[in-house]
């Protein structure tokens, strides 16, 4: 099956890729050449500064869409009372929409956040692979205690390897990246 000698360590790119990857990380060859058997360890993780853009992008998209959701809505409300309700609504709205967009996005086929797939970063669990459902909820949960440590939670991934803030410790995830660069 193996004709052309390629080993897992090998570097190959087809036309569809942009880069160059070892020959374990494409997923076709691993179940192609029989490399299942030799786990993925993620070599590049998403560093402080990518997961602080992507947050806030994040943060643009979801509050962008809810205050225009709002903003629709006040035009057919005759009532200032009503129109400042909904207005001050968006305090409670917005992280709470923020919070199920990030565990939805995070469990899904593409493994982030609108922010986090421009910025080519994804959130995969300890061997690479996609989170659950179960795991994204935990790890969205566990972002209470990154921020109740004012924020120090966050700058724990100065001090590890892998880049991992509290919440991804207590959850077992990683964020990384395709490449380098």
């Amino acid at each position: 099956m193996n004709d052309l000698n390629i080993r897992p360590g090998d570097f190959v790119k087809s036309p569809a890729m942009d880069d160059y990857k070892e020959a374990h990380e494409v997923a076709e060859l691993r179940e192609l050449l029989g490399f299942n058997k030799q786990p993925v360890i993620p070599q590049y993780f998403g560093s402080f500064d990518q997961r602080l853009l992507a947050s806030a992008l994040d943060w643009f998209f979801v509050a962008g869409f809810c205050i225009l959701t709002a903003f629709f809505i006040t035009l057919f409300v005759e009532d200032r009372i009503t129109r400042l309700s909904i207005a001050f609504s968006l305090l409670v709205v917005i992280p709470f929409v923020k919070f199920l967009y990030h565990i939805i996005m995070e469990c899904s086929a593409k493994q982030g956040t609108f922010g986090k797939q421009i910025l080519k970063i994804k959130v995969c669990d300890m061997q690479g692979e996609r989170i659950s459902f179960a795991r994204s909820m935990s790890r969205n949960f566990a972002k209470i205690f990154s921020v109740m440590t004012l924020f120090i939670g966050y700058l724990f991934s100065f001090f590890n390897k892998q880049q991992q803030c509290l919440h991804d410790m207590i959850a077992g995830t990683l964020v990384m990246k395709d490449r380098l660069f």
